[in-house]
């Protein structure tokens, strides 16, 4: 084995240059070819690729760092056969942006490696209009490269160096640039075709005087140093070119101009991401790559959390303004609120709803409800029915103890619960809020007359602790005297079951020899259909409003 040291290639006359991603590591094996880092000028991006494979022992970089040709990126250990060429001649040509050689127009800034988009004309007088035959140039070996944007439409007039069209690689975007200045007479592809060097780009209109004699003008420019005395690295096969950023050439997977190169928009392709909707952090807020890690990251927990506004791919209901129609005053959502919004719609979107109704007779329990306001009173407590809801709801359970589980999170399981805790909905000035009562089962009425009542006190003096409103196997939410015939309450997921009550009515029963005028309670079950089956909530409801009908059963 033999140890090299990594020296940045030629740049295309470009110094100080900054590094803006190490995209290696120490201890990391690559293969050639692979990115090193990636060096940001003011002109154009570019990924500097290893001439070798091998191990990274060491870096000699690191992010913010400005770099000039020859200077050290990293240490690289080889293999020995490797090790025998002088590192010099297994550098690759530098993968220089595309747009720095037409754009540079001092003495010596050209380099002939860089060569402008092959051409050829109809006549060379000068002065006279002649056509020119566009072509696409050397693209350092890369072949059907796509065209991701043509920049340029039949009768425009372009200058020398004007973008025509953007093509992207595995590697690298570039764009190429014009020749000389004139006007568009044909083009030749679109996007979405694959193109190679010499391949036709479009037919240009050029003045005669402009650049009537392009073999010679070109070889009477001073050449630069670099270019009369290349390196070895010149023969073998050149790197990509880079892509030029704040330009065209910088689009995301979806539609808009982004300021990112083009390892971050591969990245941004694989995950599916719009770089349209990123902000970058990078020099000039340019897109890095943790910019789309973090958005992925910010999606997926999002989705965990149950927060994905507008819901699993559901389209958003439009933005309305309600002042056109009249007077209106905004008010903020409590953070109850908001919580409740964000539960509710998880649980909405996550949980298969079935809604069961039924009709508890109550006659016998309200009569002796009735029968015991002297001993509530001594007792200092409200003998309402929801302790009766309470009790028979756990008994229920206790029959039927499908309905006491929950799913659990890695969707293989169920978790069966041997505790019974039940949560009650509460109506607060903040908003809805659900305090649990623990081993219902296990207390008496007048027990749970004063425990319901002492939490309902605290969630409406705002006074509930995170854990008074956790661990609930089951919920009840009663609307009570507030009305109504029936309503399909939403599951409180993680549970797999909520009762829903309404206001008791005297209705006409048939005893079987005639109607007579009960005490009914309407009752409704939503369960999770991934848990519960219908016949478990058959069994289930049959129980609770047996019990609610003789109340002697939850005594047995």
């Amino acid at each position: 084995m033999a140890t090299e040291i990594i020296p940045v290639p030629d740049l295309g006359g470009a110094e100080k240059v900054d590094v803006i991603e190490v995209c290696v590591e120490a201890g990391q094996l690559i293969e050639a070819e692979q990115s090193l880092v990636v060096l940001e000028s003011d002109k154009a991006s570019m990924e500097i690729p290893s001439p070798k494979a091998g191990k990274v022992i060491s870096l000699k970089v690191k992010e913010g760092d400005a770099l000039s040709e020859g200077d050290a990126i990293l240490e690289l250990e080889v293999d020995a056969v490797d090790g025998d060429q002088p590192a010099e001649a297994a550098i690759p040509e530098a993968p220089a942006a595309a747009t720095s050689v037409p754009v540079e127009t001092s003495a010596g800034s050209a380099q002939p490696s860089q060569p402008a988009p092959e051409s050829t004309t109809s006549t060379t007088a000068a002065g006279a209009s002649r056509e020119e035959l566009v072509k696409v140039p050397d693209l350092g070996g890369s072949e059907a490269v796509d065209v991701i944007e043509v920049c340029v439409a039949v009768g425009d007039s372009i200058t020398e160096g004007d973008s025509l069209v953007v093509l992207e690689s595995d590697k690298a975007s570039m764009e190429i640039p014009s020749p000389a200045a004139g006007k568009v007479l044909s083009i030749k592809l679109a996007e979405g075709d694959k193109v190679s060097e010499g391949d036709e780009l479009l037919v240009l209109e050029v003045a005669g005087s402009a650049t009537a004699e392009p073999s010679q003008s070109a070889a009477s420019e001073p050449a630069a140093p670099k270019a009369q005395a290349p390196q070895p690295a010149a023969e073998s096969k050149p790197a990509a070119p880079a892509s030029a950023p704040s330009t065209a050439a910088e689009v995301s997977a979806g539609s808009g101009d982004v300021y990112a190169g083009p390892a971050v928009r591969k990245l941004a392709r694989q995950l599916g991401v719009d770089l349209t909707k990123l902000k970058g952090t990078g020099p000039r807020n340019r897109l890095m790559k943790d910019d789309v890690r973090s958005y992925v990251k910010k999606l997926v927990a999002d989705v965990n959390s149950g927060k994905v506004s507008s819901g699993s791919g559901i389209p958003p209901i439009p933005a309305v303004d309600f002042a056109q129609f009249g007077e209106i005053e905004t008010l903020k959502l409590s953070k109850i609120a908001k919580i409740t919004r964000d539960n509710m719609s998880r649980s909405w979107l996550n949980v298969p709803h079935v809604t069961q109704f039924d009709d508890a007779d109550i006659t016998e329990l309200e009569e002796f409800r009735a029968s015991m306001k002297a001993d509530a009173e001594r007792r200092g407590v409200k003998l309402t029915p929801l302790p009766f809801l309470l009790k028979a709801a756990a008994a229920a359970l206790e029959a039927e103890p499908s309905f006491n589980v929950s799913l659990h999170a890695d969707g293989e399981h169920l978790v069966q619960k041997k505790y019974i805790h039940i949560g009650m909905a509460v109506d607060t000035p903040n908003g809805l809020m659900v305090p649990v009562i623990r081993d219902v089962n296990k207390k008496g009425l007048w027990e749970l007359a004063a425990e319901s009542a002492e939490l309902a006190k605290k969630a409406r003096d705002g006074k509930l602790m995170p854990r008074d409103m956790q661990g609930g196997c089951f919920t009840i939410s009663s609307l009570g005297a507030i009305g109504g015939t029936g309503f399909t309450p939403i599951v409180n997921a993680p549970e797999v079951a909520i009762m829903g009550v309404s206001k008791a009515q005297i209705k006409p029963v048939w005893n079987g020899t005639e109607f007579v005028p009960r005490n009914m309670l309407p009752l409704t079950v939503s369960y999770d259909h991934r848990a519960i089956n219908g016949a478990d909530c058959g069994r289930f409801f049959t129980y609770l409003v047996s019990a609610l009908s003789d109340i002697r059963k939850l005594l047995l």
